[in-house]
């Protein structure tokens, strides 16, 4: 160890005894909070045709996907900006944007929870909730 180095040592059973506090002070919202947030901001920003994909059992990116639209590009960005915003309030600060920039499409990852905004043509062009809905057809034997 080098001279004017402090380092604690803990033994891995120290360790376990007394982990390490949350960053921020606060402990982080639950999947459920999440989802309830990024709806309410929806509800709010008017974000049209929202739908709710329930993903557990189906892969392990997240828990559920919602999918929503926007008016327009500005409209797009204003939706993404003020879920962000309103996730980082509840304590969700580590939530990842795709796709800001242009607003065609903006993708917000907030670990259990993600969130799709698209423009209406955008939207039906990658047609999401048919790939991850509930409601997929079966394949058809010949």
């Amino acid at each position: 160890m080098r001279k004017g180095l402090n380092l604690n040592r803990l033994s891995s059973v120290e360790a376990d005894k007394n982990p390490l506090p949350p960053l921020s002070g606060a402990d982080a919202p639950l999947g459920e909070d999440i989802r309830a947030v990024a709806l309410a901001s929806l509800e709010d920003m008017k974000a049209e045709n929202t739908v709710e994909i329930d993903l557990a059992g189906k892969t392990s990116l997240a828990d559920t996907m919602i999918v929503t639209s926007g008016r327009s590009d500005r409209h797009v960005g204003a939706i993404a900006d003020r879920v962000i915003k309103d996730l980082k309030d509840k304590g969700v600060g580590n939530a990842r944007v795709e796709g800001l920039p242009a607003c065609d499409w903006v993708l917000i990852d907030a670990g259990d929870v993600l969130i799709h905004v698209f423009r209406p043509e955008v939207r039906g062009f990658y047609n999401l909730e048919k790939m991850w809905g509930a409601d997929r057809p079966q394949d058809r034997v010949s």
